[in-house]
């Protein structure tokens, strides 16, 4: 006898992963840049530079433009850069703002 009030069915999306690492689909990368537009993201380049600033703009390649934008140093120093733009060919992550 089947009894479908007793059953639960649980759907799961698995990502699908590179060498251990999750990709996102390029039309998720551009979703959640359309929706940092306007706020402060953090970008982590090639060679361990860090950058936070208001993304202002951004394209195909992924270049970025940035706002008020400031390196992270060490111990707690900054410099600033002001409006910048990034090549996407030197991003490593783009953290969004939090939701």
């Amino acid at each position: 006898m089947h009894d479908s009030c007793n059953e639960i069915l649980i759907y799961t999306y698995i990502m699908p992963t590179y060498r251990g690492k999750i990709i996102m689909s390029v039309d998720m990368a551009v979703k959640v840049l359309d929706e940092s537009l306007g706020k402060v993201v953090l970008i982590k380049l090639k060679g361990g530079k860090v950058i936070r600033g208001n993304l202002h703009g951004f394209d195909q390649h992924m270049n970025l433009l940035l706002q008020d934008s400031v390196e992270l140093l060490e111990e707690n120093r900054s410099n600033d850069l002001g409006t910048i733009v990034v090549r996407g060919d030197n991003v490593v992550i783009i953290s969004p703002p939090p939701v």
